[in-house]
């Protein structure tokens, strides 16, 4: 029988840790959320590894190094409600339930059922996952304190900075060609300022591409 737990502590210590995360509340909340709940049965023995886990077409389980990165730049607080666009099975939404006041997941149709499981197998109260397009967010329940952005974008619409509060913070995952930046923005009226925090890769959201420019 697999000993998930103790992965669970090698990939704190292993991963997390070494990568200059060590904030309390996103070590804690790693440590407490089972992240092979979020997987299928035949995919568990895989998710502590120190990569992605492909789930289907462009959608992967964030590695947990940038994941935990991810939401380290983004310094979360206990009151602050969050919207995670692009939450695959739930996991990312697990954890951020662990620190926010509550937390809202956008999901294609496709995956918000598997979502909703997994986050009952949890017991998590604190969070809700919706049905819907990624690219057009979840204007419902916003705005937001923060958006964390689950996956590889080449540019963010409009919609979803319109969701977020004046002064919130979104993190995403800028990719570029060969070359992916995590950038940190905070908004500021219309604009968003954005900062460089670390190198990374994922596949690029539907809804997140940047329009072909045709030449004539």
């Amino acid at each position: 029988m697999t000993d998930f737990t103790e992965r669970r502590i090698a990939m704190v210590d292993t991963q997390v840790r070494p990568s200059d995360v060590t904030k309390f509340p996103i070590i804690d909340a790693m440590l407490k959320i089972s992240r092979e709940q979020f997987l299928p049965n035949n995919m568990r023995s895989i998710a502590y590894i120190g990569d992605h886990i492909f789930l289907k077409k462009n959608r992967v389980l964030l590695d947990p190094r940038i994941f935990a990165k991810m939401l380290d730049a983004l310094e979360l607080k206990a009151g602050e409600l969050v919207l995670v666009i692009g939450c695959g099975n739930g996991y990312g939404v697990a954890v951020i339930s662990q620190i926010a006041e509550a937390v809202v997941g956008i999901e294609e149709p496709d995956m918000c059922l598997d979502a909703e499981e997994c986050l009952a197998s949890q017991e998590i109260d604190n969070a809700y996952i919706v049905e819907g397009a990624l690219s057009q967010g979840n204007e419902k329940h916003g705005p937001y304190d923060s958006i964390f952005i689950e996956g590889g974008v080449e540019e963010i619409p409009m919609t979803i900075i319109e969701q977020l509060k004046d002064g919130g913070r979104i993190v995403a995952l800028f990719i570029d060609g060969i070359v992916g930046k995590v950038m940190l923005g905070v908004k500021n009226g219309k604009n968003v300022n954005w900062r460089f925090e670390f190198n990374a890769m994922a596949p690029v959201l539907t809804g997140f591409e940047k329009e072909k420019e045709f030449n004539f």
